[in-house]
């Protein structure tokens, strides 16, 4: 994993408030704050576009931030994204240390095909997962292969790496493979439906 790392090179900010924050980013800058075991919050400033490919489509990214007291091991924890330009407007980080596990949430992905004329539904979009920090995957997988009208796929069915534990309800379901509704049924109520309301409208023979 340590040929993996991304390194980003931060800057603690001495100045606080919208007004700094705005500056920081007119500068390409992202504000962000590193939060530790039990230690006070270090307010950085990270590089923008290094950041933004670092966290791109990964909510759980692990980078080693660098900056004047040295370099530390980082968990993302909330990215506040802007809603139309989608840029990274703020990062709250979680130092972390080799070896130590950690909780998070994990995107679920279908795998496999239902058995025919079936469809599946996924009732659940993330896992809870609990894994060492340089080993968090990025997605668990539910297979579906094969699985036919009424079969579910629970959390205890989840095909999990090796040393990742999941932290819910075994019995959970994330996948349900039901019966899509009969298109045929559907057309010949609506073939009904005109002939009825003609027979209703029909004038009455004297």
């Amino acid at each position: 994993m340590s040929d993996d790392m991304i390194y980003l090179d931060a800057t603690v900010r001495t100045e606080f408030g919208k007004g700094a924050s705005r500056r920081a980013r007119r500068d390409g800058l992202i504000p962000a704050v590193l939060y530790g075991h039990g230690g006070d919050p270090v307010h950085l400033n990270l590089p923008g576009h290094a950041t933004f490919l670092a966290l791109r489509g990964n909510p759980n990214a692990v980078v080693t931030l660098r900056y004047e007291d040295g370099e530390q091991l980082a968990l993302s924890r909330d990215i506040q994204v802007d809603p139309v330009r989608r840029e990274i407007r703020h990062v709250d980080l979680f130092g972390i240390k080799r070896g130590e596990k950690v909780s998070v949430e994990v995107p679920v992905v279908i795998e496999g095909e239902s058995a025919p004329d079936t469809i599946h539904t996924l009732e659940l979009q993330t896992g809870l997962i609990n894994a060492e920090v340089l080993s968090l995957p990025d997605e668990i997988v539910a297979n579906i292969d094969g699985l036919d009208v009424g079969d579910v796929v629970r959390a205890a069915d989840l095909a999990l790496p090796a040393g990742v534990e999941l932290e819910q309800d075994p019995e959970d379901v994330f996948v349900l493979i039901s019966e899509p509704e009969s298109e045929v049924e559907e057309t010949e109520e609506d073939a009904e439906a005109p002939a009825d309301e003609a027979e209703a409208e029909a004038p009455a023979e004297e």
